[in-house]
């Protein structure tokens, strides 16, 4: 039997790699650029979700062969116009401070009676320095005034989808993936890829 076709994300958060690896199985070898120390960080100048996967998408490949797969995701409230959006990782003043970032969007919320909001992902899969496709997926739902769970990462113990009573924190990996932003970006790029890698 042939390996499996192997698949690199551009992100150096462990975080990312090990729930796409979850959510792939054993249809793709996945390793991150943490595996390459020639890859070089791609400063994220974008305003969009997509502008930002595709230039780490595209930046990765022109250094790394075959198929690069980024992800650029967040959360979106409404009563915050969006935000914190794009700069969902940095919301709290520090570029991956969970703890910060939820910090500041349990003050920003304070007092709020609307509370939705949604999780977005934009994928880009790119080889040779070129996007090839892209993909994006949402899962709607509302922020709590107070954390819940342990499970998860990011914005997971203050966000509870639509249909369920547990925050994504609480909820715990194996239903989330099921039903989150990020999984259903997913299943359309591995539909795109399994049709381009068998031609």
């Amino acid at each position: 039997m042939p390996p499996p076709p192997r698949l690199i994300l551009a992100t150096r958060n462990a975080h990312k790699t090990a729930e796409i690896r979850a959510m792939l199985g054993d249809r793709f070898e996945v390793l991150d650029v943490t595996s390459f120390p020639e890859c070089p960080e791609i400063e994220e100048t974008g305003t969009t979700f997509l502008e930002n996967a595709r230039l780490k998408a595209e930046g990765i490949s022109r250094v790394l062969g075959g198929w690069v797969l980024s992800d650029d995701s967040g959360l979106e409230v409404d009563a915050l116009g969006g935000a914190p959006g794009v700069w969902s990782s940095s919301f709290g003043g520090e570029e991956g401070n969970h703890s910060r970032n939820n910090e500041r969007l349990l003050a920003e919320m304070e007092g709020q009676t609307e509370r939705r909001a949604r999780f977005r992902c934009t994928l880009v899969l790119a080889r040779e320095g070129l996007a090839q496709a892209n993909f994006s997926g949402s899962v709607e739902g509302r922020i709590i005034a107070n954390s819940r769970g342990a499970q998860g990462f990011g914005y997971d113990p203050l966000f509870i989808p639509d249909g369920f009573a547990q925050t994504f924190a609480e909820l715990g990996e194996s239903v989330k993936n099921t039903l989150s932003h990020r999984s259903r970006a997913l299943a359309k790029a591995i539909d795109f890829l399994e049709h381009s890698i068998s031609k």
